[in-house]
């Protein structure tokens, strides 16, 4: 029995203090070339998920028509398009050094798949560590709501709006 309780404290101190010597004096991998730690995507992943779950609106006060998705568009392209991109266009330079690299919203998965509500929470409370900011003091809740419904409906969006997102942005 005494060499369980050892083993327990010793465990309890040792490993914790092993963790803050490898932090401390620089162990930790921190650039955003460098490969992921150890179970890093999972647990940051988890608590994302566990978070969002808890405090993302269940619905959006704004319909899903062609106003909103057009206002939707004009936000994308000015706050969201340099990291997230834009429809048949390759990823821009500033996306592909970032870590984690952010989804390029108009392939594959996108956000499509999650709830508007799941969205929105994201675009207003932005997600810690990823370089995705926070936008709840620089967008209206209404721009919000608006980009948050043209991701969501992002596969059955109506040609117009798709066509102006497919313009090249500009470089000036």
């Amino acid at each position: 029995m005494r060499r369980t309780v050892i083993s327990f404290l010793t465990g309890l101190f040792l490993l914790p203090l092993l963790g803050w010597i490898c932090f401390r004096y620089g162990y930790v991998a921190v650039a955003t070339a460098a490969p992921p730690m150890p179970f890093e995507r999972q647990l940051a992943h988890l608590a994302l998920h566990a978070h969002i779950r808890k405090e993302a609106p269940a619905n959006s006060p704004l319909q899903a028509d062609d106003e909103n998705f057009l206002a939707g568009a004009h936000v994308y392209r000015n706050e969201c398009a340099s990291c997230h991109g834009l429809p048949g266009q390759a990823a821009f330079p500033m996306a592909k050094g970032m870590f984690p690299r952010p989804p390029q919203l108009f392939k594959g998965h996108g956000v499509t798949d999650d709830p508007v509500g799941e969205t929105y929470w994201k675009v207003a409370n932005g997600i810690r560590l990823t370089g995705m900011p926070a936008y709840r003091d620089s967008l209206s809740e209404k721009e919000q709501w608006q980009v948050s419904l043209l991701l969501a409906n992002a596969d059955k969006l109506p040609q117009p709006v798709r066509a102006g997102l497919e313009q090249p942005l500009s470089t000036n």
